[in-house]
This record gives structure tokens, C-alpha cells and sequence, in this order.
């Protein structure tokens, strides 16, 4: 009798890598293929991280990895209607706007767009053929290679992204929009990379959406570097809303140099799996930092969110606050860490967690930290768990408000303290539109979608 043998998705991952390079790196440039050994080499040693991990304690990671996906090594021929995009719960704002399609940039307008005020919005494998020196300042500068197994089996794999990058001095006022979508006939993983430049004293908003179009099995892995110079400002708002057969696993490193002015908005309004890791480093005096994020999850949807922000240098601020909302059997994390390192006198910190339970079979586990090495500094942290405040209902309801409907009001107010600090006015007046949609019920995951792939 023979006995059969199985290899895990590990060595399955990386006998993928082995048995495929020539098509990984033909037409690759240098600046990506140059970091694929190391880091296959770092996902052997490393693996997916385990519970035993306690940045992933919450999230069961190498499950994901057992189902059967397709992975392509070059962008496949789908015609479809951008304005089936914009159908969908996909904002339309007047922005610029950049797709990439299963991992592949999108070349709807080509494959770059260079702009009057010299801002560029590219496929990333163009830019770093077109413009080497920016793109080979910055890529994989922040990526955790050698401790994550997922960042370095991204480094691995990545064939292609988007690029942003603006000048020094240059202040957009229009957003510039990326759309990811997936879309296909076939279950697929799908690893891309994006790298934001924002350079001394300009100004910029980008707004990330992800959306799947058709009702297969997702595995996205994507990581995201931003460097935001000295003077520089930058918000950045991530939508995500795809279904439930979809998992998301999403890495975002940003720099802030001297004097900066960050502010992330990561808004889970509906997926299967989601996991966000965010580290931000504080790496100039004067640098200030915001983090929010919203998570709202339903039946056995799971969402874990992880962050990790650095003080370096003296006279930096953060403040972070996360919300979620659990409903049926959902399950949700938090893990945020505040490192104040030990010349990082004058910091101001600040971190917050709070998090409505609708049932008693939905959980959350929840753990900010603070780690102080220095003595002068201002820093707090806490996280709640609870119920729809009964008293609150109470005077709601004998002021004449339905159960039903005073309860969504104070669910939205819950919300809206997240999504207020969007500062693009026709996106937080549609983001709240979306987010009530969701608490009422009506949003599955493609609301108006012509598709129906729910």
C-alpha cells in the first residue's frame, strides 16, 4: 500500500516560487527582483506566523493558505465596465483615479500618469523601470522581511502595484483614488505591492478601496510602504468591502520625517477574514501622527487589527482610536502598541479602544500597551467591551424613538466618531451612508452591484 504524502502550504508556497521564477521575474525589473532570494529564503525559516505569535494571536493564518487557489504570474485579459465599478458601493468622487485588477495594474489610461504639477500614479514595475532612483529609495526600505513571513512571501511573489509619488512642494487638493478589485472565473491568491512617496512640504489624500466583482475565493496579501517627508501631510482612508469567501491580509509601514502630519482611516465594512497590521515610525522631531480605524462585522465574519506606533525622536504626538461594532458570532482583535524609545522626551501619546457586543455569542479581545523608556512624557491607553447603553436607550425611547430605531442611532453615533475624521466631505458623507446601510442591515457586501455575487 503506498502511503500518500502532503506537503504543507508552506513548502507547497514555496515549491510554487521554485517552479515558476523565470515567469516571476522575465519583465520584472531589477529593484523587485533583486530582494526575491533573501525573502524566500526568510518565508522558509519563518513560515506564516502562528497563534503562538502574540502579534497574531487573535487570527489563525496558515488555515487560509489550505484552500485550492489559482496564482497567475501575469495579468489575464477581463474586460469589464468601470461604471459597473462605481455601481457598487465604491464611492464615485472626482478624483484621480488608479485600478489594479488581481494584483496587476490596471492600464486603463496606460500604465503611468504624470500630472501638470509633476505628481506620478503608476504601475509599480513601470516606475521602477522609469524612474529607478525614487523607487530605489524607498522599496522594501521598510518591509519586515526577516520577522514576517507574510511581508516576506509578498517580497517574494510581488510582481506588480501602484506607485504614488509627490514632489517636493507640490499640494494636491484632488484625491487620488486606487481601486482594487478582484474579479474572475477561478478561486486566486493574489500579492501586489504599493509605495507611496510623499516628499518634503507637500500635500496629498489617497483613498483605498477594495472590492471584489464576482463571488469566488479571495486571498489577497498585499503590503503598503509610505514615506511622508519633512513638513509633509498625508491622509490616507482604506475601504474595505469585499464578501465573505474573501481574506485580506494587509501591511501598511508609513515614515514620518520632521515635522509631518499623518492621519490613517481604516474602515472594515464587510469581509470574510480581515487582518490589518499597521507600524508607523515617528522618525523627525514635530512629527504627529493619527490613527482611526471602524470594523464592523457580522455572522462569522473575523476582523484583527494590529498597530504599532514608534516614538524615535523627542516632541512627537500619536493619537489613535479604534472601534468596532460585533453582531451574531462574529470575532474581532485588537493589539496597539505605543513604543516611547528613550530620547523620545515630549512625547504625547494617546490610545484608545472601544467595542459594542449585539450578542452574546459575538467576542472581541482587545490590548492596547504602552512601552515607556523615557521619563518626560504624556501617554495614555485604554479599551472597552460592552452593551448598547440601556439608560441611553431608555431616554431615547421615552422621547418617543422605537427600540429598533433608537438603537441604530446610538450605533451610529458609536460609528460616526470614527468616520468624522475622514476630512474628504463627499467620502465621510458617503461613508456614513454606507456605514448605516450596514447597521440596518441593508449593505451585504455589494448593496447596488449589478452582479449579484453575494
Amino acid at each position: 500500500m503506498t502511503q500518500k504524502t502532503t506537503i504543507s502550504p508552506r513548502e507547497e508556497l514555496v515549491s510554487l516560487y521554485l517552479e515558476n521564477l523565470d515567469m516571476i521575474t522575465e519583465g520584472s525589473p531589477d529593484i523587485l527582483n533583486r530582494f526575491r532570494e533573501e525573502a524566500i529564503q526568510h518565508f522558509k525559516l519563518l513560515g506564516f506566523p502562528s497563534v503562538k505569535n502574540e502579534k497574531y494571536k487573535y487570527s489563525k493564518i496558515e488555515s487560509l493558505f489550505t484552500k485550492d487557489y489559482e496564482k497567475y504570474f501575469a495579468p489575464k485579459k477581463i474586460s469589464f465596465r468601470i461604471e459597473d465599478i462605481f455601481r457598487c458601493d465604491i464611492p464615485e468622487l472626482d478624483t484621480h483615479l488608479a485600478v489594479v485588477l488581481n494584483g496587476f495594474y490596471f492600464p486603463n489610461n496606460g500604465l503611468t500618469t504624470k500630472l501638470p504639477n509633476g505628481i506620478i500614479i503608476s504601475s509599480l514595475a513601470e516606475a521602477a523601470r522609469n524612474y529607478p532612483d525614487i523607487v530605489g529609495k524607498y522599496y522594501n526600505a521598510q518591509a519586515e522581511n526577516d520577522t514576517d513571513g507574510l511581508v516576506a512571501l509578498n517580497t517574494a511573489f510581488v510582481q506588480d502595484g501602484v506607485f504614488i509619488y509627490v514632489p517636493k512642494g507640490v499640494v494636491e487638493e484632488k484625491p487620488i483614488q486606487l481601486i482594487n478589485l478582484l474579479l474572475s472565473t477561478e478561486n486566486q491568491l493574489v500579492q501586489y505591492r504599493n509605495l507611496i512617496v510623499v516628499e518634503e512640504s507637500a500635500q496629498a489624500n489617497v483613498l483605498i478601496c477594495d472590492h471584489s466583482l464576482s463571488p469566488m475565493q479571495y486571498l489577497s496579501n498585499v503590503v503598503t510602504e509610505v514615506h511622508v517627508g519633512a513638513n509633509a501631510s498625508l491622509e490616507m482612508v482604506k475601504m474595505q468591502n469585499e464578501h465573505n469567501d474573501s481574506a485580506q491580509l494587509n501591511h501598511s509601514y508609513i515614515v514620518q520625517e520632521r515635522d509631518s502630519h499623518v492621519k490613517t482611516n481604516v474602515l472594515s465594512l464587510h469581509g470574510g477574514f480581515i487582518r490589518n497590521n499597521l507600524k508607523m515610525l515617528l522618525n523627525g522631531e514635530g512629527a504627529d501622527a493619527h490613527a482611526y480605524g471602524l470594523y464592523l462585522a457580522d455572522r462569522s465574519q473575523h476582523t484583527d487589527n494590529y498597530t504599532y506606533i514608534d516614538h524615535a525622536v523627542p516632541n512627537c504626538s500619536s493619537n489613535e482610536l479604534y472601534k468596532g461594532i460585533l453582531d451574531d458570532q462574529a470575532t474581532g482583535a485588537f493589539f496597539g502598541k505605543i513604543l516611547v524609545r528613550q530620547d523620545a522626551q515630549k512625547t504625547q501619546a494617546y490610545q484608545a479602544n472601544n467595542n459594542l457586543l449585539l450578542t452574546a455569542d459575538a467576542k472581541v479581545s482587545t490590548k492596547p500597551q504602552l512601552e515607556i523608556y523615557a521619563d518626560d512624557v504624556k501617554c495614555s491607553h485604554g479599551a472597552t467591551v460592552g452593551q448598547i447603553d440601556r439608560e441611553a436607550l431608555f431616554y431615547m425611547q421615552s422621547r418617543g424613538i422605537g427600540e429598533h430605531e433608537a438603537t441604530l442611532l446610538l450605533m451610529f453615533g458609536f460609528a460616526h466618531e470614527v468616520v468624522k475624521q475622514v476630512s474628504i466631505e463627499s467620502l465621510r458623507d458617503r461613508l456614513d451612508d454606507l456605514v448605516e446601510k450596514r447597521l440596518r442591515g441593508e449593505l451585504s457586501r455589494c448593496n447596488n452591484c449589478p452582479m449579484n455575487c453575494c
